[in-house]
Order: C-alpha cells, then structure tokens, then sequence
C-alpha cells in the first residue's frame, strides 16, 4: 500500500530548520528529559517524513522538540501525524515539563477535559513525579520569556487587564457557586483567548505580566477541577502551572501552586506529602513573597502537620503564620491574594485545632472565622460553619452541631461544592453515632430535602 508524505512535518522541520538527524537527537534529548530511552535515529526521521505509523508517546516528544525550536505551542496533530489526538487528563502533565512549549502543550491538552468526564477518585500524581517536581521547581531558574518569538500578534498591557479582569470574574463565580459553575467557561476561554497569546509578541514588561495572569488563570482552572471533585485533572493543572510560573521567574505564584498542591494533598488525607509542598512553597517563595502570602503559606504547613498530628510543629507553623500576617499590609500584594483576610486565617486555623483534637480552640476559632468571613465567600462560610459542627461535637454538645450544620446546608450556595459535600458527608458520618437523637433524625431529614431541591434547580 502506498504511503502519502507526511508534507505537515517537512514544513514545520523545514521552519525550524533542523535536519533529519537533528530532529532525531532533539527527540532522544526531550525523551531522556521526561525519563524515557528512545533509540530515534534519522532513519525513523524519514520514514515518519514517508508516512510511516509512529507512537503517540514519540509524537508527542517530536512535537515537543520542535516547539522548543520554534518557541511556540506545538500538537502532534500539528504535524499531520494518523491517528494523533490530544493527550487524555490521565497522560498529559503527570510530570515536570522539560521546557515552557511543553508546559503549553500540556495546558492545552487539559483544556479539552471536562471534569464530569473523568474519574473523580483518579490518583492525582504519583509521589515520585510531585517529588521531582517541587524539586525542579526550588532550584529552577526563569527561563527567560521568548520575546522575540516570530508572531503576527503583538500583546499589550490592555490585553493583561482583559486577562485579569476576567480571572476576577470567574474567581468570585467559583467562591460564590463552587467550581462546577466556571470551569466550562472559564476552560474555552483560557484555550481560545490566554494560550494564544503566550506564543505572540510582547515586551518584556508585556510579556512578563501576561505570563503572571495567565499563571493566575491556569491555577483557577485547577482550583475550579479540585472543587467539582476531579482530583486528577486537578493536580495535572497544577503541575502545568508551577511549569508556567517558572518561565517568568514568579516565585510568589509558584509557592501558592505549591500550597495549593499541599491542600489537595490534605483533602486526600496524604499528610507526609502535604507537609513536603507545604514545606517547599515556604522555603521556596519566602526570599519574593509579601507577609500576607507567606502568612498563606505557613498556615498551610500548620494545616498539613495538623493532619499529621505533629502538635508541636503546627502550633510553630501557625505562630509564623500569625507574625507574617501582622506585618500583612506592608507589602505590595498581587490581586488575586486580597482573598486571604483575616477572616481566611482564622479559618485555616480553625481546622487546624479540629484534626488536632482540640475541641475548645477549634470552636473558638472557627465561631470567629464564621464571624468574620464575608458572605459572599459563601463556600468558605460553608467550610466554616461545618468545621465549627464537627468542633461542637468533639465538645459533646450535639444540638449546637447539628443546629450549625443545618444552618449551613440550609444556605444551600457551597453545596455545588464537591468539597463542601464531603464536609458534610463527614460529619454525617461523625454523628451517626446519635443516630437515635431526634436533633440527629431531623439533620438528615432537612438535608435530603436540600440535596433534592439542588436537583430540581
């Protein structure tokens, strides 16, 4: 049977000005990167140029190559491959980018995943990929942004401001109604309207701020993933994001993905590597980061070795907390931080004395965080007034806990939040032990009614 010519790779070759050999040792490099041995010689180089089948796995260290020779976002698709597609959320961004173009491509790929689609219990990264990556990521250095990039497009400062308006938008549709609400939205818009532009043509001014909102943006797509429940695809963004911060040098965001890395790994109950990304977004972002976000921080190192019950360590960590945050308004902070208030603190510590057992701090706290907390944060109030529920009842007084957390499954708002339906699964459980309490009966009544309601919306 004849084979066409595969005329889609002899262009972009031809672009990128590589030779058949060439291409077959950029392809063995990218492989060796990612952990792989490939034998690729420029024989294989010709037959994929006569048409010849590959594997995708190759396709995509092909494409890979060449996007790092092109400074720009490259597919397998792109190079006329049968059979290429996009890279599914359980193969794309399992690990640490070897280079910026990767990072794009696997963004890319992950934006064509809805996360009803995926398994909401798939494994989020194995702990030798998370390793690795924190690593990288400490003693990475930028990879200097490619402002010379050949590009019909030029970015300016006006399209940064879209960029971060928008990001405001969807982050406060995700506090609001919970991330199911956003993400199919906000998904279209970062693959259509932000990757485009990474690989334009902009200032250094330009380009440097439009990788931070578009590191702001990613880090809400995996944030918005966590909340619908699809921790696979979650911690896939995440890693393609810390990929991001460090091709602009921002290490204040890369310590947040990392932080955010660290609470997911809380939620799973995978306490040794919370404490690790906790441990490294401290160390990692205190020599670029303002008081407030290092308050962030150290009070998710306390949460983490809250879960590990490591007492001593968590009352440490959540005394740094404390001295960071009153030197909070000192610093010139980012906006998407303005979230972490005082009432965002007192919050995280509240959780902090619940996992540790301590039933008289932990309702203290979190009475203050509910206090406090703005009710447009309606989720985190949710969080709030659960772990204020599970605080009374390690107290014994179980009236007040089921009379809390009634009130916030009546608020109804967080209960599009997977997370906030685990917390309430949690303490369901927790109290199942009154079964026969008819505070208890009545809980579980009013609750099924909610949950029906949601349904009929």
């Amino acid at each position: 049977m004849n084979k066409e010519p595969n005329h889609q790779l002899a262009a972009v070759m031809a672009e990128a000005g590589v030779s058949n050999k060439g291409l077959a040792k950029r392809v063995r490099d990218i492989a060796q990167r990612h952990g792989e041995h490939l034998g690729t010689t420029h024989v294989a180089v010709q037959r994929w140029l006569n048409g010849n089948g590959i594997q995708r796995q190759t396709a995509a260290f092909i494409a890979e190559a060449l996007a790092d020779k092109l400074g720009r976002q490259i597919t397998a698709h792109d190079l006329g491959f049968p059979g290429a597609r996009p890279t599914t959320a359980n193969e794309a961004g399992i690990s640490y980018a070897g280079s910026l173009a990767g990072a794009l491509s696997t963004l890319d790929s992950l934006t064509h995943q809805r996360p009803e689609d995926g398994p909401a219990d798939g494994s989020p990264l194995p702990d030798s990929d998370v390793h690795s990556a924190a690593l990288s990521w400490l003693v990475s250095r930028p990879d200097g942004l490619p402002t010379d990039a050949p590009a019909t497009r030029r970015v300016g400062m006006r399209d940064v401001a879209a960029i971060r308006t928008a990001a405001g938008f969807f982050m406060q549709l995700d506090f609001q109604f919970g991330g199911g609400h956003a993400h199919k939205a906000f998904r279209h818009y970062f693959r259509e309207d932000v990757l485009p532009l990474l690989s334009a043509s902009f200032s250094i001014k330009a380009g440097e701020a439009l990788f931070y909102a578009a590191s702001e943006m990613s880090q809400l797509l995996a944030w918005t993933a966590y909340d619908t429940g699809n921790q696979a695809l979650s911690s896939r963004y995440m890693m393609a994001t810390l990929r991001l911060t460090q091709a602009s040098g921002d290490r204040m965001m890369g310590a947040r993905i990392l932080t955010n890395m660290s609470h997911q790994a809380n939620y799973l109950g995978q306490a040794s590597r919370a404490v690790m990304l906790a441990r490294a977004s401290v160390e990692g972002g205190r020599s670029r980061s303002t008081p407030r976000a290092m308050a962030l921080f150290s009070a998710h190192e306390a949460r983490a070795l809250s879960t590990a019950k490591d007492h001593k360590g968590a009352a440490r960590a959540m005394n740094e907390a404390e001295r960071f945050f009153e030197r909070a308004d000192s610093g010139d902070d980012p906006d998407w931080l303005s979230y972490m208030d005082e009432a965002e603190l007192i919050g995280e510590f509240c959780h902090c004395f619940r996992d540790l057992g301590q039933g008289p701090e932990a309702v203290r706290y979190a009475e203050r965080a509910v206090a406090l907390t703005n009710p447009k944060y309606a989720r985190t109030l949710g969080f709030c007034r659960m772990v204020l529920a599970q605080s009374q009842l390690l107290n014994g007084e179980i009236e007040a806990a089921v009379a809390t957390a009634g009130l916030a499954v009546e608020e109804g708002d967080a209960l599009q939040s997977a997370r906030f339906q685990r917390y309430v699964g949690d303490f369901q459980r927790e109290v199942s032990a009154h079964a026969n309490n008819p505070a208890v009966q009545q809980f579980n009544d009013q609750l099924r009614n909610a949950v029906a309601r949601l349904d009929h919306e």
